[in-house]
């Protein structure tokens, strides 16, 4: 399974991000688009792994283990090394930052629940949320450096798919958020409503005294 092709692809994702932020800072106009070439290769494989474990039944444990982590890589590494290189800036860090922050709180969520062996299934919003993300990282890797469409720069795009994507993680990550916090009050209550006529011993004498 360590050689699965679907593992394989994962694996190039993590190598991935390593190289697009590297290309990301040579010499414009070829450092952006050598960083969308790869950035766009990882956006594919992101997709192609889980589908060709899926269609040809090689699911393993470690792809669900790398999988996410390869995710969380790529959208940090490209939204950092865009902070580092003054592609957004100012209003637009308010986004890349939820966008984060959500990535660390759906990450904290997943390993709770995975000691619970409880899912956390990925609804068809979080589906359009990670789309519109991708795209806005890509035009926003490219930056001034892409043609215009209809009169928008590439720039421009790039910045308001990523105030959209913001919007819809917020929306996503409440509904994780929800369920994750769902869950917690279910364990926290569960010795309760096992033991429900425990009641707490006089911690100031022994057992046979309390017998007695």
């Amino acid at each position: 399974m360590y050689l699965a092709l679907p593992n394989i692809l994962t694996y190039t994702r993590l190598i991935a991000t390593p190289v697009i932020v590297g290309l990301f800072f040579l010499p414009d106009p070829l450092g952006s688009w050598l960083a969308f070439g790869i950035y766009t290769y990882a956006c594919v494989t992101d997709f192609l792994d889980g589908y060709l474990a899926r269609a040809w039944h090689m699911q393993s444990a470690l792809g669900r283990f790398l999988d996410p982590i390869a995710d969380k890589m790529l959208v940090a590494g490209v939204i950092f090394a865009l902070l580092a290189a003054d592609r957004i800036s100012m209003f637009e860090v308010i986004p890349a930052g939820i966008i984060l922050a959500r990535e660390i709180l759906v990450s904290g969520l997943r390993e709770f629940l995975a000691e619970l062996r409880v899912g956390m299934p990925v609804s068809h919003l979080a589906k359009w949320k990670t789309g519109i993300q991708m795209l806005a990282l890509g035009f926003l890797l490219v930056g001034p450096n892409g043609p215009d469409f209809w009169g928008v720069a590439t720039l421009t795009i790039g910045v308001v798919g990523l105030w959209l994507a913001a919007g819809l993680t917020l929306l996503t990550g409440y509904d994780y958020l929800s369920a994750g916090l769902k869950h917690i009050a279910e364990t926290d209550e569960a010795p309760l409503q096992r033991h429900p006529n425990v009641e707490p011993t006089d911690s100031g004498g022994s057992d046979v005294e309390n017998k007695k």
